[in-house]
C-alpha cells in the first residue's frame, strides 16, 4: 500500500470528509476507500484526455492553410475585428 499526504482546503476536506463518510460509512478506512476512488476515476479521466488529445495531432498543423483565402494581412484583420468589438459593445448599451 502506498502513502499519500495531501493539503487542501478545509472546506475541500469538510466536504470530503461528509461525502466519504455518508458513501462508506464512519468505519476505519472510510478516507482511503474514497479517497482510492477519487484518485482512480482522476487518474483515467486524465488519462482519456490525453488519448483525446493525442489523437488529433500537431495543433499547428491543423490550422495551417485555414485562412489562405482570406487577402487582409493581421493588421487589417485586427482593426476590423475592433471596430466589430466596438459596434457590438454600442449595441449592448442601448
Amino acid at each position: 500500500m502506498g502513502l499519500i499526504k495531501v493539503v487542501v482546503e478545509d472546506s475541500v476536506e469538510a466536504q470530503f470528509r461528509k461525502t466519504a463518510m455518508d458513501r462508506f460509512g464512519y468505519a476505519k478506512g472510510s478516507l482511503s476507500q474514497a479517497a482510492e476512488q477519487a484518485f482512480s476515476q482522476w487518474s483515467r479521466y486524465e488519462n482519456e484526455l490525453k488519448k483525446e488529445i493525442d489523437a488529433m495531432g500537431d495543433p499547428v498543423e491543423a490550422v495551417i492553410g485555414m485562412l489562405k483565402h482570406v487577402k487582409k494581412n493581421s493588421v487589417q484583420l485586427q482593426h476590423e475585428i475592433k471596430q466589430l468589438w466596438g459596434a457590438k459593445l454600442a449595441r449592448n448599451r442601448r
